[in-house]
């Protein structure tokens, strides 16, 4: 089993899917046990101190004047977690919670928390034994951190609340731990804040975002190109010197991608044999503007996941001088911008996908190809219904696409009166990328059956192998009107478990 090593530095992208999907093993680095140690000493001399300390010997948010004695801060540490845990609604991922408490070990290790080296000791046990808590759907405001997920997550350190086994079967925390023999952590001064306060759950989910996204850009190029040749369009396009003219990197990418897709096949360049068309529509010309456009947009969201994951996130922190100090850092704004940039880019490439396959269904619009590609138009439906489908998902993911980071509710108080969201920019994100995959896959059913369809011309050599990977994997090929739902559902794992781009690959090499 891979092994990540958690240090003081951060962690990277492919650690937080290796853990949260994979089942990664975590161990803590011998650099990261020294600053534990060495952040708690100055926790602790400060909590011996007659002075109030903000999290360490005094109250919480709006509540922080009040200065608390030093045999009450244990029972202090308790209370913010238990009233914390106070999430609705149902249950989130496996992996996202496992992302989270991965991402809140990453910050504890940075030694600037004051958390002990055996509380952090105990969220890697805790991962590593595959029990996962219960966290809920609601109660992240997206600053002063993922408050509700990641005090659920405290909890079960606890012993406290429920959580899933590694069996799938959800328990008391506390029977689970000593199933384990995980000795449940009891809060010292500032631990209990010091596990609540962070972006952890947003950054996780946006990782994996990047993750799924990459995969189906790449998809969603192969799709395009399918189509494209399907309709008989016009790979020149696609020329590299064009898209040189207009530097974009992403452009360039997703063009060259589609021109690798399309290399050895008859059936492009067919605009001589039909006198009106001179330009291929929109969606089949610009298909690399609009998928590059995307492309770059996750460059960027790649850049502040990147910052992120090297981020310490707490408030207050011990900084190297000795000093704690309270800060603004745990505000979620730089990642709930780029998690609803990202959904925005996701509903673009949605619409214009489902713009190509309206195409593929029209007789008026896709040059000969049968009314919905329907073996006897009239009696057969063909892929009508199809079509439909896809449409609900992408007017779905355009509502998904209004900005959560646009909004905000004050709280605490109005302590904490401006907030980012970040959260639920990650929630709704997760349910875009859903519905992006499956659009994909209508787009790639439809493709595959229309290329099929142009009896005499030969498809690229990498259409080929698609379509016969595709058809492997279940996804019928023309005929007359059958149980469309299994086909559907076939194509949808066919693309999200990456198996488009790894039939096309061993053909065109890496895609970019």
């Amino acid at each position: 089993m891979h092994t990540v090593v958690v240090g003081t530095s951060g962690v990277s992208a492919a650690d937080v899917v290796a853990v949260a999907r994979a089942n990664a093993r975590i161990e803590l680095s011998e650099e990261a046990v020294a600053a534990l140690a060495s952040a708690r000493a100055v926790v602790d001399a400060l909590a011996a101190k007659p002075e109030p300390v903000y999290g360490v010997s005094t109250g919480f948010g709006a509540l922080a004047t009040r200065h608390i004695s030093q045999e009450l801060r244990a029972q202090l540490q308790r209370n913010i977690v238990r009233s914390h845990a106070a999430g609705m609604g149902p249950r989130v991922e496996r992996e996202v919670v496992r992302a989270l408490m991965f991402l809140r070990l990453k910050t504890v290790c940075s030694g600037h928390t004051g958390v002990r080296p055996e509380v952090a000791r105990t969220m890697a046990d805790v991962l590593n034994a595959g029990i996962t808590p219960v966290v809920h759907e609601y109660g992240s405001l997206g600053c002063s951190g993922d408050l509700a997920p990641l005090s659920h997550c405290a909890l079960t350190l606890m012993g406290e609340g429920d959580a899933e086994g590694p069996d799938g079967v959800v328990a008391p925390a506390g029977e689970l731990l000593a199933a384990h023999g995980i000795t449940p952590v009891e809060l010292r001064e500032k631990e209990g804040l010091a596990l609540l306060n962070g972006t952890d759950g947003m950054l996780g989910m946006l990782v994996m975002a990047l993750a799924d996204l990459e995969n189906l850009y790449k998809s969603a190029d192969v799709t395009a190109a399918l189509s494209l040749e399907a309709l008989l369009g016009t790979e020149k396009v696609l020329a590299p010197e064009l898209h040189a003219i207009r530097p974009h990197p992403g452009q360039g990418a997703s063009a060259a991608n589609m021109l690798a897709v399309l290399k050895g096949s008859e059936l492009t360049g067919h605009h001589q044999d039909d006198a009106p068309r001179v330009q291929d529509a929109y969606s089949v010309r610009c298909a690399p503007q609009v998928a590059g456009a995307g492309r770059d947009t996750m460059a960027h969201a790649r850049l502040v996941a990147e910052r992120e994951l090297a981020s310490a996130v707490d408030n207050p922190v011990v900084l190297p001088d000795g000093r704690v100090e309270s800060n603004g850092n745990f505000h979620g704004a730089p990642v709930a911008y780029v998690l609803d940039f990202l959904a925005i880019a996701a509903a673009d490439l949605g619409s214009i996908a489902e713009r190509r396959t309206d195409r593929l269904l029209d007789k008026n619009r896709s040059h000969g190809l049968p009314p919905f590609l329907a073996d006897d138009a009239g009696v057969d439906s063909g892929l009508m219904i199809a079509q439909y489908t896809q449409a609900a998902l992408v007017s779905e993911m355009k509502r998904l696409a209004v900005p959560a980071s646009a909004d905000s509710i004050p709280s605490s108080a109005m302590q904490e009166d401006h907030v980012s969201m970040g959260w639920s920019a990650a929630r709704k994100l997760r349910t875009a990328i859903d519905n992006l995959t499956r659009i994909v896959a209508v787009e790639l059913y439809a493709a595959t059956r229309g290329i099929e369809l142009r009896e005499g011309l030969m498809p690229a050599p990498a259409s080929r192998a698609v379509i016969d990977a595709v058809r492997a994997a279940g996804v019928q090929g023309p005929g007359p009107d059958r149980f469309l739902a299994p086909d559907l559902a076939a194509a949808d794992a066919f693309v999200r478990g990456g198996h488009l781009v790894a039939a096309v690959e061993p053909v065109t090499g890496p895609l970019a």
